[in-house]
């Protein structure tokens, strides 16, 4: 038996939306979670919950555990705190199983399907979706004034809405032969979604002409919608976008759960569509496939109920045909997890990064990061997720740590 002797939580008011979670056993092991957004009322949920049911219970069973934790009498087939609580609770127990055996997660999962992966970087700056700052939009991205200047050479947000063609060619220097921009997020706002005028469009479709201008057709580019359009509006957009080659549009509509009237949306368009992080637990996704709503599947590990729900889905993407791409736009621990599945899962297709995150930020919390090659982010090798946070990270200043059972010796 291995014990879960002790759940300990960690939050940093730097980064008020993420949250840790590490589950020590009675061998002495510490594994490593995560999730995202709503930090407090998920650490509220693992220790009023979670950690008086978990603590003492055998950290081996793992699906036993997820099965409890994502059918609680509230909250399930969502992305609810229960359900995000749930997924660091999973990301924890199977960086625990890895350890325990010395292998990677990717190889406990059943073993890899390829040594590297794809990725494309998402156009975010700095600071993205880490804070609510004034100025963002109600999910928390940032809004780019005319004043804005770059903080950095990573500042892909800003670059994207001024220069879109500059930013194309550094992305293609560095290796990454596919991105991900949002210029029409500010349109949004002026109806709240509920449509879109032919100058709003011609305004936020100009970076998309840039990047062809600039680079034509060597880097690939998929639009995020974010989930701030109606139907139609949607449909003007994915229309509009046609003749532009774009690989995906990502979560068009306002509600990603409505499969019906995305799977309209899909069938008027000749765009691709992507869906969706939002979405919580296999059953969804089995409803989103059957309804033929999507092209891409994405999922956020972090979001959907850890990684033994998000190999579920990853075979029903198998099972539909359907290309899988892992969601990272949230934490390090979150992306760790998402390139094991995509080494393991056998439609994968992508890991998505920022650039601007793992080379700054991204490095202050934790040991390890995905190797990046030429584009290509390399299999993990280390035991587990492969990752740890840092010692300080505990210890800062701003630092909430709870913890429920008994701590391992120092």
């Amino acid at each position: 038996m291995s014990r879960i002797t002790c759940l300990r939580t960690i939050r940093i008011a730097e980064r008020p939306n993420l949250i840790w979670v590490e589950l020590e056993t009675d061998e002495g092991l510490t594994g490593l979670g995560e999730s995202f957004r709503g930090a407090e009322a998920v650490e509220a949920v693992l220790h009023e919950q979670v950690a008086p049911w978990l603590v003492g219970r055998d950290s081996r069973r793992i699906e036993a555990v997820s099965r409890h934790l994502m059918t609680p009498y509230l909250g399930f087939q969502s992305t609810g705190a229960e359900v995000r609580a749930a997924s660091a609770i999973d990301l924890a127990l199977w960086d625990l199983a890895g350890q325990r055996h010395g292998i990677p997660v990717h190889e406990a999962l059943g073993g890899a399907m390829r040594s590297e992966i794809r990725t494309y970087n998402t156009c975010a700056g700095y600071a993205y979706n880490s804070g609510i700052a004034r100025g963002a939009t109600a999910a928390g991205r940032r809004d780019i004034g005319a004043d804005d200047r770059p903080i950095g050479p990573y500042d892909d947000q800003l670059a994207f809405m001024r220069d879109a063609g500059a930013l194309a060619e550094s992305l293609l220097a560095e290796g990454f032969t596919a991105m991900k921009i949002w210029p029409l997020d500010v349109q949004a706002a002026a109806s709240g979604g509920q449509m879109i005028t032919l100058s709003e469009l011609k305004a936020g479709l100009e970076p998309f002409r840039r990047i062809r201008a600039a680079v034509g057709e060597r880097i690939e580019v998929m639009a995020e919608l974010h989930s701030l359009w109606s139907a139609e509006a949607a449909a003007r957009i994915c229309h509009a976008l046609e003749d532009l080659n774009i690989f995906w549009v990502e979560d068009p509509i306002a509600k990603m759960g409505d499969f019906k009237a995305l799977a309209d949306l899909r069938r008027r368009s000749r765009v691709p569509i992507c869906g969706s992080e939002t979405l919580g637990g296999a059953v969804s996704f089995r409803q989103m496939l059957e309804a033929e709503a999507v092209d891409f599947v994405m999922l956020d590990l972090a979001w959907c109920g850890g990684l033994t729900e998000g190999r579920k889905i990853a075979a029903l993407a198998e099972a539909f045909a359907r290309p899988l791409a892992p969601h990272d736009c949230t934490g390090p621990v979150t992306l760790m997890a998402g390139l094991h599945l995509a080494i393991h899962a056998p439609t994968a297709i992508f890991q998505e990064v920022v650039r601007a995150t793992l080379a700054t930020w991204y490095r202050d919390l934790v040991t390890e990061l995905p190797l990046i090659v030429k584009g290509m982010a390399q299999a993990p090798t280390r035991p587990g997720l492969g990752t740890a946070l840092l010692p300080d990270v505990r210890a800062r200043e701003d630092a909430t740590v709870r913890q429920y059972g008994t701590p391992n010796a120092a």
